[in-house]
């Protein structure tokens, strides 16, 4: 028994480093992300007593004593600014207004030691509506963010209703992401499945320099490519020079901080991901079928339509969604090259991740992205996995 264990312990043993880094590096990290898209702890933590008594109140009017005396006890028992900063920012978020009712709330509860009427503070504190939010911002965990990545909210009757145009675009985000993705997808299926067809009919050394020339843009930084694109696509750069100067265009054509550029640079980045899913499945087909189609009379275009791409239609389809799937999380070649109407769902990640240093948001959106990406990605396992049933 011993010594059949000891192979499994060695094997296990040289697997183990790589199981710890994508722990570290890849699921703790998702694990995070994904903690940060539901936790809301500042109310809760900071305002213990009140969050106490609001998770047992029926929301109706009155508004019990028990649950504005216990908010009295907070705030006179928060005596870092910075806590109750965090808890106003929370509060006036879901509520505007709510900084100037705690910053007087606050200003009369220091006065005194005894205890105080809130109404007679602010007669805001007799509306049910400002208690509502305190209620719904006192649980640990919250949906908030994740509609809000979606621009949906809640009311004050805690129904899940669309935000205003004006508050929220995140919707047209991603539709516009989808959009550029697309584009990209087709831009790379129009190039890279003629050139799949032109590598797979070749052999020898002119295959190996076709290869070569897809899989350079892999051997390169995204950076550096991004920036040679970002020179080459100026109004002065080597396509608008190499226009006017055949008298194609009188003057420049805008490529750059458009979303034209952004195209060309992704299509660029990503054809080898459409290029070789499509070449991998021409390979494994006989070389002659053109040929023999030709041969009983069918047009080279019948010949391609009803042979050729119903054969490599496996390939298209996996290509397409690799280019797509790696397309939509882009930030580097929309930021540089693109305008502002322009940028994708992943530049406003990084805004509220690094800027607005918003986290549930970011991780929203984060997740947001990841569910579409898992589920992209479990159709191209299920693709690539009747492939290799076929094969």
């Amino acid at each position: 028994m011993t010594a059949r264990l000891g192979p499994h312990l060695k094997a296990s043993a040289l697997v183990l480093p790589l199981v710890l880094f994508l722990a570290l590096f890849f699921v703790w990290p998702i694990i995070a992300m994904l903690k940060q898209s539901v936790s809301d702890p500042v109310v809760h933590n900071t305002l213990s007593q009140t969050s106490a008594i609001a998770a047992q109140w029926n929301g109706k009017a009155p508004v019990p004593a028990a649950l504005q005396d216990a908010l009295v006890a907070d705030i006179r028992a928060t005596t870092d600014r910075q806590e109750m900063g965090a808890v106003v920012r929370r509060l006036n978020s879901a509520k505007s207004g709510f900084r100037t009712l705690m910053r007087k709330t606050r200003r009369a509860i220091r006065k005194t030691d005894g205890p105080i009427n809130l109404g007679e503070v602010d007669k805001r504190w007799n509306e049910v509506a400002w208690w509502h939010t305190i209620a719904q911002a006192s649980s640990p965990y919250t949906d908030r963010y994740l509609l809000a990545a979606l621009d949906y909210g809640r009311d004050k009757h805690n129904q899940i209703v669309a935000l205003p145009e004006d508050a929220s675009a995140n919707r047209t985000i991603l539709a516009r992401t989808f959009v550029i993705s697309l584009s990209v997808m087709l831009s790379c299926l129009a190039i890279g499945l003629p050139f799949a067809m032109v590598i797979a009919s070749t052999s020898g050394w002119l295959r190996n320099v076709l290869l070569a020339a897809v899989l350079l843009p892999l051997w390169t930084s995204l950076l550096v490519r991004t920036t040679a694109w970002f020179i080459i696509l100026q109004n002065n750069g080597l396509i608008n020079s190499a226009l006017q100067a055949l008298g194609i265009t009188d003057q420049p054509i805008p490529l750059i901080f458009e979303r034209t550029g952004v195209i060309i640079a992704m299509t660029h980045v990503l054809l080898p991901f459409m290029v070789l899913p499509i070449y991998s499945v021409l390979l494994s087909m006989p070389g002659n079928l053109m040929q023999a189609a030709s041969s009983l009379g069918a047009h080279p275009i019948v010949a391609f339509l009803k042979v050729m791409l119903p054969l490599s239609a496996r390939g298209i389809a996996s290509g397409s969604l690799l280019v797509f799937m790696s397309s939509i999380g882009y930030y580097i070649t929309p930021a540089l090259i693109g305008g502002p109407s322009d940028q994708m769902i992943s530049s406003v990640i990084a805004f509220y991740a690094t800027e607005s240093a918003n986290w549930g948001m970011a991780g929203a959106l984060g997740l947001v992205l990841l569910s579409i990406t898992l589920l992209l990605y479990v159709v191209y396992g299920r693709l690539s996995a009747e492939k290799k049933g076929v094969a």
